[in-house]
């Protein structure tokens, strides 16, 4: 297909989004209808559609679409290719709203990581790392995290075999890290309060060998619909999945080993991934959910067994969202201590530069024996 084909399809797509329809939303639409194109089709297309919403600043909205998406595609390639050619002062101008200075410090590395394509990571099933990995001839960047997995083919992996099979996920490395923070141990007892699609349930999963239970909740009964599918395709059987809308009114009385609060937040960690939200996310946005991650953590403290622990976790760096809430939580909360997480202390930002994925933001706290 044409370039100027490919571009054809991207304006339709941008056209397509609204105040409800984010850009990945619109792109799954455009190819569930068009299901023949090709893999590399699919890639040019995506590439066309967020390299716009990357560089939509540089764009002059007077041209017509084709000549916006060409300018996004050519200013795409040339960053990649020496991401040096644009001064660090214009990406903190131009490549992130205003308002979010006033609640996340960029890096020069961080802002030079927004700019570019994200990396497709895997979580390949503990037991089935090594022949995930030979299959899909994925690497492994880190030797200490040999289940994480990045992928650089062109296969549709919802189709392969060992995606059917359960033996590995679709899963920023991020996320993982989420999990890996949990360090979940075979016959506890923990709960996903907003467990969402399940990603991380089936992390949890995985370290406890499907032994002892997951309680898995979330307010949006199609997420609990898909998660059921999920765990059901990766032969997870340790998991009770309730409806929770995060109230005060819980859907059990269990007390915890663990608790993983994975909150609704501002999605400003992924904006590399989803760049599109940078224009649609506003200030007004993270102060209404600072409140509710603070009141959900409120309402789920009093869950923990002795010795338990409690993980707060958001994919977002804004203050507001992340070291407000913890501060003010252990502020109300004496009877729990800070827990350090990934050797990094009680609260850390896992920032886009360092883990070549979405940004992530960890607190962790413990109640006493």
């Amino acid at each position: 297909m044409s370039e100027s084909a490919i571009f054809n399809r991207a304006a339709r797509v941008i056209a397509s989004i609204g105040p409800d329809h984010t850009a990945d939303a619109a792109l799954r639409d455009y190819l569930a209808v068009h299901r023949r194109s090709s893999p590399a089709e699919k890639r040019a297309l995506t590439r066309a559609v967020f390299s716009y919403h990357r560089w939509f600043t540089w764009l002059d909205l007077d041209k017509s679409f084709q000549t916006q998406l060409s300018t996004a595609v050519y200013l795409q390639d040339r960053f990649d290719r020496d991401p040096t050619l644009v001064k660090a002062q214009a990406l903190a101008a131009r490549a992130i709203p205003a308002w979010i200075k006033d609640e996340v410090e960029f890096t020069p590395e961080d802002l030079r990581t927004l700019q570019t394509p994200p990396v497709l990571w895997l979580r390949a099933r503990a037991a089935d790392a090594a022949y995930v990995r030979e299959k899909l001839a994925a690497k492994a960047p880190d030797d200490k995290r040999p289940a994480a997995l990045v992928y650089d083919g062109f296969r549709d992996l919802y189709k392969v075999e060992e995606f059917q099979s359960g033996q590995f996920e679709i899963q920023d490395l991020g996320s993982q890290l989420v999990g890996e923070a949990c360090a979940a141990q075979p016959g506890e007892t923990w709960w996903d309060a907003c467990a969402g699609e399940g990603g991380k349930t089936l992390h949890l999963a995985d370290q406890m060998q499907n032994k002892g239970m997951i309680w898995a909740s979330d307010r949006n009964v199609r997420r609990l619909k898909r998660l059921k599918q999920r765990l059901a395709r990766a032969e997870t059987f340790n998991t009770r999945i309730e409806n929770w809308d995060g109230s005060a009114n819980l859907p059990t009385k269990t007390k915890f080993d663990g608790i993983l609060l994975d909150a609704p937040c501002s999605g400003v960690g992924t904006w590399r991934r989803n760049p599109h939200a940078r224009w649609t996310t506003t200030a007004t946005d993270v102060a209404e959910l600072a409140e509710i991650q603070l009141n959900l953590l409120n309402n789920i403290a009093g869950s923990l067994k002795p010795g338990g622990r409690l993980i707060y976790a958001v994919c977002t760096i804004t203050k507001s969202e992340t070291t407000a809430v913890a501060d003010a939580f252990t502020a109300a909360h004496p009877e729990l201590k800070p827990l350090s997480l990934l050797d990094r202390g009680p609260q850390t930002i896992l920032p886009l530069s360092e883990f070549n994925a979405n940004a992530m933001f960890l607190a962790g706290w413990q109640l006493p024996t």
